[in-house]
């Protein structure tokens, strides 16, 4: 009789699923192997390089271990791995997940490297761009309404750009129709209104009497006239009003604007380096003439991120502005310099190629306080970050785009889609690390590249986004800012990390993921991340709270804290893009 044949080989898991840290933790994968017989073997196919495995056997009949240990050789991401076990001449298989995850470690001590000085101190504000065309957006039977969504979203010093019809002055007759005031205060008074009632007032261009055939202001024949016209717009709003062809303007509001900016993008727009000097120390000190408590906004450069090795603008308009005052730099007050950064200006960019950008703000940043310690009048000025978004660009002519004239013009939703919930806070917390002071959406009232809200006020993702990173981060006059804890992390390619504690001893993590799941991808739903925060160096909480925002968040209502058990090693699973933020109370 023929021996009977032998009990067929069956494999079965613990788990399908098994997280593998980054840092050399050992993991352990439960294996139950029918019959488990001396001569088995158990491999595993799938995995990244960079983790080990080992398998034995227990004491326990049919069971197993397979033990796996990662390293930061081991790339983060969620690998489908098949283990096969062959004995006596049969294999079986079962297929699992092993995740590589990241790791960051906080550390108790103040990282006095970062920030300012070891404090993250970065407000979250947005803008207007106060013309015709962007119409009366607080015009309407809901105006209240409209002006209480933008205050809850917590901006500071909101940016009022005024252009075309947007300038108040249009003629200089010496009559009374020179000036208008009726589409700059449709926006104005409302802002006066609302949030922190202390917007920034862009002077961005000058009246069209005073510009060349380019539309750029003649400096040589009408900077003291646009210090003139800058003046009275500090009378209007600040002192009373001024008069004008036999007519009084004044102001509705008596809530006077202290911050004001000296002309947008001069670099973009036809003024020379050594032009901005020239009108900066002109018009300056005609308006403090006027108010002497003003502040003022020096600079507003249009940057793309382009490095010293890439003679991006900075480069050239800083050193200038910067050099002595008695060979040629600014003499007039200075109490911020501020610019403007963009990840693109080009609608077929990948989600690479605007992720990449955002070191090199940050490198700018530093450059802008580099050169201002050059000067010890001007070693202690912060540095704002007054526009920012995804794209800059927009339509021109018969529909093209202005940057890319070839091109027709296409929205890049990428400035409202999940794609910005990574790609926001990792602006933020690049910036906030290199000691920006303030973080401007632009703009606020816009289309899906643009908005924090459409022309009727529904909100777009990016307003929550928004709204998290100013209330998690309070950076009022009144507030400490946060200190800036030491944090180690096996990834920071893909995943941003900041840790910060408040005053009273809550700590907040933040774990951004902005990994790009394919080269190609434009406005993609990224890759998947996990990342195990380790905070054993900082003691015991007595509660977490957790809240994300990524592809499952709804544009049309807050995201929702949810309560987590504290640890001293605690998981968190991003499915793309997006943003989590660890909350932990003493």
């Amino acid at each position: 009789m023929a021996p009977p044949p032998p009990p067929t080989l069956t494999v079965s898991l613990g788990t399908s699923s098994v997280i593998v840290p980054q840092d050399g933790t050992q993991v352990t994968l439960p294996v139950t192997i029918t019959p488990l017989l001396s001569t088995v073997s158990v491999t595993v196919t799938g995995m990244p390089s960079g983790v080990t495995q080992q398998f034995s056997t227990t004491t326990s009949g049919s069971l197993g271990n397979v033990y796996f240990a990662g390293s930061t050789a081991a790339a983060a991401g969620s690998y489908p791995a098949v283990l096969t076990v062959s004995e006596n001449g049969q294999t079986a298989t079962a297929n699992f997940t092993l995740v590589s995850a990241v790791v960051a470690k906080v550390g108790s001590t103040n990282d006095t490297t970062k920030g300012i000085n070891g404090v993250l101190k970065q407000f979250m504000s947005t803008s207007f761009q106060v013309a015709e065309w962007d119409g009366n957006y607080f015009g309407g039977s809901n105006a209240s309404s409209l002006e209480s969504t933008m205050t809850a979203m917590g901006p500071q010093h909101i940016r009022l750009q005024s252009v075309s019809q947007g300038v108040a002055m249009s003629t200089n007759t010496g009559t009374a129709t020179d000036w208008d005031f009726t589409i700059l205060d449709q926006t104005v008074q409302p802002v006066l209104a609302s949030a922190d009632h202390s917007p920034e007032f862009q002077i961005a261009t000058a009246p069209a009497w005073m510009c060349l055939s380019n539309g750029q202001l003649d400096v040589a024949n009408h900077v003291n006239d646009f210090a003139a016209y800058a003046a009275n717009l500090v009378r209007y709003y600040n002192k009373g009003g001024f008069d004008w062809g036999g007519v009084h303007f004044q102001s509705a509001s008596n809530l006077p604007i202290t911050w004001w900016g000296i002309f947008n993008e001069p670099n973009g727009n036809g003024i020379s380096n050594e032009q901005y000097v020239t009108i900066y120390n002109t018009v300056v000190p005609a308006m403090l003439a006027v108010d002497p408590t003003i502040k003022f906004s020096a600079i507003e450069y249009s940057d793309y991120g382009l490095g010293t090795g890439d003679g991006g603008d900075p480069m050239t308009y800083l050193p200038t502005f910067v050099a002595p005052a008695n060979a040629g730099g600014v003499n007039a007050q200075v109490n911020i310099v501020s610019t403007h950064f963009y990840s693109s200006c080009d609608q077929s960019d990948t989600d690479t190629d605007l992720m990449n950008s955002v070191p090199q703000f940050a490198a700018n940043v530093s450059y802008f306080y580099q050169q201002l310690q050059t000067r010890p009048d001007l070693a202690s000025v912060p540095v704002w970050v007054t526009e920012n978004n995804v794209n800059a660009d927009y339509e021109g002519a018969n529909g093209m785009s202005t940057c890319n004239p070839s091109q027709v013009f296409v929205d890049d939703h990428r400035g409202t889609s999940v794609f910005f919930a990574a790609w926001r806070p990792y602006v933020f917390s690049q910036l906030g690390k290199v000691g920006n002071q303030a973080l401007y959406q632009w703009d606020y009232d816009g289309d899906q590249q643009y908005g924090e809200v459409d022309s009727s006020g529904n909100t777009y993702l990016s307003y929550w986004v928004d709204q998290a990173l100013a209330s998690i981060y309070p950076a009022t006059p009144a507030s400490a800012g946060q200190n800036i804890l030491e944090l180690t992390a096996t990834d920071t390619t893909t995943v941003e990390t900041l840790a910060t504690e408040n005053a009273d001893g809550s700590v907040t993590v933040m774990v951004d993921n902005h990994a790009v799941a394919s080269a190609s991808d434009n406005n993609g739903s990224g890759a998947p991340r996990t990342v195990i925060v380790d905070v054993s160096g900082l003691g015991s909480f007595s509660s977490a709270s957790e809240l994300s925002i990524n592809s499952s968040s709804s544009a049309s209502g807050a995201p929702a804290a949810t309560s987590v058990t504290p640890a001293a090693r605690m998981t968190i699973a991003l499915p793309g893009y997006g943003v989590t933020w660890l909350m932990l109370k003493p």
